[in-house]
């Protein structure tokens, strides 16, 4: 009897239609454009309106993957949201983007691990797809990062956009789909790239509601020095462990955070450029995002069968790479 595996049948992504680009950062804070665009590879990144939230890019994903896949909402049976700008505390993103997409039969969860965050959940909806209780998961990354950006600081405004994707999982028995994932973390890293406020640790009060400590705070030097390393390191272990060579990856999909991270992590794994999915120009990084919008974004250019590398680094520090075969 063949092994059960889950595998990606749909595909489908969501940008805000608001462009924030380079020249319009030099207005707003000390930079230019050629700083940037050196140093990240960004020229531009979307930024959601007022009142839109990660919900509404949810019902966006959602409904386009309905859609292509030729289903009924009735027929998913869990969603997986991997974001760290829910719309609230509680309830979970996934309960809201359940309810505003009639997805009536299915129960999900949040996962909080940044730029990974969707490797980790795409891992967890692996999970229930294999072992039979589930036939149709939603998994979804996508961050509102404008939320907690803040626009004075040059360090982290520069890099952060707003977008997110999300993939429908179904069982496979022709041997597609899901093959293998190495997913870490390391809490030491946490106060690298961290929200200093706003949970309960430092819950938000009265005193200290206008600090800047609400916002995103990244150590960068430190944050690229483990980036590089971390990334590359786990897409060279998943390559060696299903003894893949780089003639035998089709694409490399990487997270979006910086290109010089993105092209270390290539160079590590032998590929060449013409291997690597690339949309960090247009959207920067929109960390649980990058990846499911990569995806979306190259969808045509993927065959069945091809052999693609998901991998990952984010604030905790989380990191991680999931081998898969396309599956249509």
């Amino acid at each position: 009897m063949s092994k059960t595996t889950a595998a990606i049948t749909a595909v489908h992504g969501y940008v805000p239609e608001n462009i924030l680009s380079n020249k319009d950062l030099e207005k707003m804070v000390d930079t230019n454009d050629e700083w940037i665009t050196t140093r990240t590879g960004i020229k531009e990144r979307r930024i959601a309106k007022k009142g839109e939230a990660l919900s509404d890019f949810g019902k966006e994903i959602v409904d386009g993957i309905l859609e292509k896949r030729g289903i009924a909402p009735e027929e998913i049976d869990m969603v997986i949201v991997g974001s760290i700008t829910g719309d609230y505390r509680f309830p979970s993103t996934s309960n809201v983007i359940c309810d505003k997409c009639g997805l009536t039969n299915a129960w999900g969860f949040d996962i909080s691990a940044a730029c990974s965050g969707f490797l980790y959940a795409l891992d967890i909806g692996r999970v229930y797809v294999e072992n039979g209780t589930h036939k149709k998961v939603i998994v979804i990354g996508g961050d509102v990062m404008s939320s907690i950006i803040n626009y004075k600081d040059r360090a982290t405004c520069i890099i952060f956009g707003d977008g997110g994707g999300g993939v429908l999982l179904e069982p496979n028995e022709e041997g597609l789909g899901i093959q293998d994932s190495i997913l870490k973390s390391d809490g030491a890293g946490r106060e690298f790239l961290l929200q200093k406020i706003g949970g309960s640790l430092a819950p938000i009060t009265k005193e200290n509601v206008e600090s800047e400590d609400q916002y995103v705070y990244q150590e960068g030097k430190t944050v690229f020095k483990h980036a590089v390393k971390n990334m590359a390191d786990v897409a060279v272990e998943i390559m060696e462990r299903n003894n893949l060579t780089a003639d035998d990856v089709a694409w490399l999909a990487p997270h979006q955070a910086n290109l010089r991270i993105i092209d270390a992590t290539a160079n590590r794994m032998g590929l060449n450029n013409d291997k690597i999915m690339i949309n960090i120009e247009k959207f920067g990084n929109t960390t649980a995002g990058t990846i499911p919008l990569l995806l979306w974004e190259y969808e045509k250019k993927l065959k069945k069968g091809d052999n693609i590398i998901l991998a990952a680094f984010g604030g905790g520090f989380t990191w991680g790479s999931i081998y898969l075969k396309w599956a249509y």
